[in-house]
């Protein structure tokens, strides 16, 4: 399976749709090799800029699909044609539907303990039959890694959600990805703080429009200083635009 990659600030962003997306995840869990899934938006790439570490596991994952509305607007910049946003919370959303009632299992790694388990209790009443077998806090010491890793591994999980936040879940997987006996590993942020229902999804309409953004930064102040990473992408992909560094490769999956 083929998808027109783009090249966002050094950044490989895969060109697909939703349902591409879930395709492909579905086709990785039936496959014996390890697949590093992450989400990358703007607030990403600026950060991807500044550490070197960053940006080459982002350039080493198998799939990186266009989380944040301001990629897709980057890409139209530099004259790509960006299919649509991908949310990595629906992506997860529709994984669990098409998982439920099969022999495909999920484990939960992030957030505090009080929010992880109330995560798994939500997800598996909305999606009956579906097969979470364990969950840990994301509140642990790297010296405490291995321990984790084991227990991760004695339940075998097909595909292992990550959300420590950003760049720390990429690197926790890109660095455990050998130790871990699991299929599919996703970063995937704050979704189990959305999963548990503590943080509530922005209405239909804000998503809609695109605005999701905007929701979360009305409704949660705190992120402002956040959020002023998008402008500055945005000044970053025109720059780049400029200077003619647009660069597109097609990539087997």
């Amino acid at each position: 399976m083929s998808f027109t990659t783009c090249n966002i600030l050094g950044v490989p962003i895969n060109n697909v749709n939703l349902n591409e997306a879930l395709n492909l995840v579905l086709l990785y869990l039936e496959e014996n090799e390890k697949k590093m899934i992450f989400t990358p938006n703007p607030e990403f790439v600026i950060n991807a800029l500044e550490d070197k570490e960053f940006m080459e596991i982002l350039n080493k994952s198998n799939l990186n699909i266009p989380d944040g509305i301001g990629i897709v607007i980057g890409a139209k910049i530099l004259g790509y044609n960006m299919k649509e946003r991908v949310p990595g919370y629906d992506l997860t959303q529709k994984i669990f539907s098409k998982i439920k009632n099969t022999n495909k299992t999920v484990y939960f790694l992030g957030a505090s303990e009080e929010t992880i388990t109330l995560a798994k209790k939500m997800m598996e009443q909305k999606y009956k039959g579906l097969k979470i077998v364990g969950t840990h806090n994301g509140y642990f010491k790297d010296n405490e890694g291995n321990i984790i890793i084991d227990e991760i591994n004695k339940v075998s999980p097909d595909l292992l959600l990550v959300g420590l936040g950003s760049p720390r879940q990429e690197k926790w997987i890109y660095n455990n990805k050998e130790k871990l006996n699991v299929k599919v590993m996703i970063g995937v942020g704050g979704s189990f703080d959305v999963m548990s229902g503590n943080v509530k999804r922005a209405p239909k309409i804000f998503i809609k429009l695109n605005l999701e953004w905007f929701y979360r930064l009305i409704t949660q102040p705190t992120r402002f200083k956040r959020m002023l990473k998008l402008p500055l992408f945005i000044i970053k992909v025109l720059k780049y635009k400029i200077k003619g560094d647009k660069n597109e490769r097609t990539i087997k999956k």
